[in-house]
């Protein structure tokens, strides 16, 4: 195991409240994504798109420059994959990513590897979903791994 730790419910909200935007799109958790560029390829509508960081894992603050080695490492791990580059933000945090089209099971892995908490998925266009991916007897209490909000 990678050392993830379980997510409060502070991160967990904080997560679901992010605006990930990657490759011409904008998403937040429970919502369709939506084009910043209504004319551009619709390429996130088929097959899975995990949206993955190698920055500040387990949600801890590392200093630029070694997020920006570890970004680079993670690209090198889905060399071959359809990719974007991107952020994640909420206020004054943001973080790389980048979204990646490859399925969801792969994109765990490569995030565990990577010692994030959670990646955001898109499934064939619709709503994303946040995935947690620390164990079931590391979620303390969370009903299942997988939350999609329906905005509101």
């Amino acid at each position: 195991m990678t050392g993830l730790r379980p997510v409060d419910a502070a991160t967990a909200r904080a997560y679901r409240r992010s605006l990930y935007r990657a490759g011409g799109i904008a998403i937040r958790v429970g919502q369709r994504p939506m084009a910043d560029d209504p004319g551009a390829p619709a390429w996130w509508r088929h097959g899975d798109v995990v949206f993955v960081s190698a920055a500040n894992p387990g949600g801890r603050r590392r200093p630029e420059g070694w997020n920006r080695r570890r970004m680079r490492v993670l690209a090198g791990h889905v060399a071959g994959c359809e990719l974007h580059e991107g952020e994640g933000r909420l206020g004054q945090w943001s973080e790389p990513l980048l979204a990646v089209r490859l399925p969801l099971a792969r994109g765990r892995v490569i995030a565990r590897r990577f010692g994030q908490n959670a990646v955001v998925l898109v499934r064939g266009g619709g709503p994303a979903r946040l995935v947690f991916l620390a164990s079931p007897a590391q979620r303390c209490g969370w009903a299942g791994d997988i939350f999609s909000l329906r905005s509101g």
